[in-house]
């Protein structure tokens, strides 16, 4: 039986209570999973029933009301999970955004770095990073106007390119930001502040002795054992 299976049969014992096949009931236990299994995309990820959303319980699950509100206690929990849950998240896997624990993090950012370098001086990877390092941190809108991407069509090239820096490891989600109405209360699914992982954790928590090699086999084995029912391709993909 995989480490996955085995926990998650512990946590259904535990809840059984709730009449519920799902998982997870609470930011707390989120936290938890995230610490065991390491690696955790948010939603579909490929592989049938791994992601926090394959996870919730029944009442942790999207809801929208009649009136056009909603509430979707995931959603909601993302930022307490960055800010207090032992992890980092942002578009790490396909893409798509999830967490990796600090335990994971210096491996996952060794093996990416080296298959994408440090962006050139004077590229617009490099000038988005620039930007960031000397603001700390800011949500994308202001990224984008900060880094002089504000002609048409211009906020989807400036996600990919966003994006792309995700993936390989040089920016970070720090936290959440939401608008808030007349009444002072937050809406909306609220903006990504973005910062690069060494102003987040320190530069010593984004250091690995090991060889980026190293790393992805030491992952590879990792997720292998996790997930028995992937294929080899599908944990490639999560690591690539």
């Amino acid at each position: 039986m995989s480490d996955f299976v085995e926990y998650f049969r512990n946590i259904q014992e535990k809840n059984d209570v709730h009449g519920s096949r799902r998982l997870i009931h609470s930011c707390p236990e989120l936290m938890e999973c995230i610490q065991h299994v390491g690696f955790l995309p948010l939603l579909e990820s490929g592989i049938v029933g791994y992601s926090a959303e394959a996870l919730m319980a029944e009442e942790c699950r999207f809801t929208q009301f009649p009136d056009g509100s909603w509430e979707w206690p995931l959603w909601q929990w993302k930022g307490p999970v960055v800010t207090e849950g032992n992890c980092v998240y942002g578009k790490f896997f396909a893409n798509k955004a999830g967490f990796v624990s600090r335990e994971w993090w210096p491996d996952l950012l060794n093996w990416r770095r080296s298959q994408t370098p440090t962006p050139e001086e004077g590229t617009i990877e490099d000038v988005i990073l620039m930007t960031l390092r000397e603001q700390g941190s800011m949500i994308t809108r202001e990224l984008r106007a900060a880094c002089d991407f504000t002609g048409p069509k211009m906020r989807s090239r400036f996600d990919n390119y966003v994006g792309r820096l995700q993936m390989a490891c040089y920016i970070v989600t720090e936290d959440f930001v939401y608008p808030t109405d007349k009444h002072g209360r937050e809406y909306g699914f609220g903006w990504s502040l973005l910062t690069t992982p060494e102003h987040l954790l320190g530069a010593e928590a984004c250091q690995c002795e090991r060889t980026p090699e190293e790393s992805y086999q030491r992952m590879f084995t990792h997720l292998t054992h996790l997930l028995p029912e992937a294929t080899e391709k599908q944990i490639r993909r999560i690591l690539k």
